[in-house]
Parts: structure tokens; C-alpha cells; sequence
């Protein structure tokens, strides 16, 4: 599930202007921090453009290049913050809620079917052994973590489904920090697993209160 195509594709989609506001701020904070990521966004944007042009049913107008700048609106490039921190403030200041010793959630206000999360992990900290009932969508902020598909780092996503297990462990060096959505509960196993799913269940029962 997390392959180059699942990946391509949460950038078309964004490109294309589907995505919710969950994931379009993902999305837009993956492309700021990897620039891989972001020249394949400019693809894709240059493929929907000429794609637009090529359209009989719009035409386009005739504009100077003054028409589409704005002066009094033109800020630097300098002060412009990167989209987690526009829409979160610093990451210094956030109200982080313990989930337990070493692992920290702070959930986003957002009008929206996906459940958008910082994650916050100490160095060496683990998540036991898990699934998804939907897709989870994990992109490295700080820091790093691995589990048994690899190593992530700064600007590196993660994107699962039902399909896959894994066991994520924060870097004994730095933790880390996350941004992550996810469409459906998480589905526990191991030794506290079925106590770990009835925490779950009860929680996303008062939460749809």
C-alpha cells in the first residue's frame, strides 16, 4: 500500500483540487518539506492545465502579467509559514494530550470526515502492533521513526490501509513529530489487543457524541 502510486495519487489529487481540508493540508505540508514530492506536483499541475486549455467549453482570458499580482498583498518569501504552523501555531506551544508515557496527540478543529492529528513520540517510544480499518496517513514534521517497512524522516509519509501491520518506533536519538489522519479506527493485536480495541471503541463512541 505505501508504493510511489498511492503516493502520486494523494498528489493528484491534490493538484486537481479534490481533497478535503484534512488532507489538503497534508498534502500541501508534504509538498512543502520534500522537494521531490513538489516537482511532481508541478507535473501534474502542467498536465491539468493544458488539459483545462484544451476544454472548448472555457474560455480563457487575455491578462498582463499585472492583472494576476496583487502589490499590496505581495509578502515575503521569508515570513511566510509553512502550513502546519498556519494552521496550528507553534509546535512549541501546542496542549499536547498523554495517551501514554512517551506518546502524545494533540487533534485539529477541522470540519471534516478525516481525523487530523499531531503526534508527538519520545526517543525510543513505541506503538504497539497494529492495523487500520481505513487508510492512515503519516507524515514525519521532526525527527524520525521505522517500523518494519523502513526508516521515515523529515518530509517522509507513510500511507496504510487494513492490509498492513506495523510496529512504529520513534528514534532513539530525536523522537519525533507527526502529522497524521486517519479515515477509521485503529485495530490492535498482541497481548493488549482486545483491551486496546475496547479503549478505542469506547473512545470513538463519546467522540461521535
Amino acid at each position: 500500500m505505501n508504493g510511489t502510486v498511492v503516493k502520486n495519487q494523494l498528489i493528484y489529487d491534490f493538484a486537481s483540487g479534490i481533497l478535503g481540508p484534512a488532507k489538503s493540508l497534508f498534502a500541501s505540508t508534504y509538498l512543502q518539506l520534500n522537494s521531490n514530492a513538489s516537482k511532481i506536483s508541478s507535473t501534474f499541475e502542467n498536465m491539468l492545465g493544458e488539459n483545462l486549455m484544451e476544454n472548448e467549453n472555457i474560455q480563457p482570458k487575455n491578462l498582463k502579467y499585472t492583472d494576476c499580482i496583487n502589490m499590496e498583498n505581495n509578502i515575503p518569501a521569508a515570513v511566510i509559514k509553512d502550513p502546519v504552523t498556519s494552521f496550528f501555531g507553534d509546535l512549541n506551544n501546542i496542549s499536547w494530550k498523554q495517551i501514554y508515557k512517551g506518546f502524545n496527540e494533540f487533534t485539529a478543529s477541522i470540519d471534516d470526515k478525516d481525523e487530523l492529528k499531531l503526534i508527538k513520540m519520545d526517543p525510543g517510544i513505541s506503538v504497539p502492533l497494529h492495523s487500520h480499518g481505513g487508510k492512515e496517513y503519516i507524515l514525519v514534521l521532526e525527527g524520525s521513526f521505522c517500523d518494519e517497512y523502513g526508516t521515515y524522516s523529515k518530509g517522509d509519509i507513510q500511507i496504510n490501509d487494513q492490509k498492513i501491520k506495523h510496529t512504529p518506533i520513534a528514534s532513539k536519538q530525536t523522537g519525533c513529530i507527526c502529522l497524521s489522519i486517519t479515515e477509521k479506527d485503529v485495530i490492535f493485536f498482541g497481548k493488549f489487543g482486545s483491551f486496546l480495541n475496547l479503549f478505542t471503541f469506547i473512545k470513538s463512541f463519546f467522540k461521535q457524541k
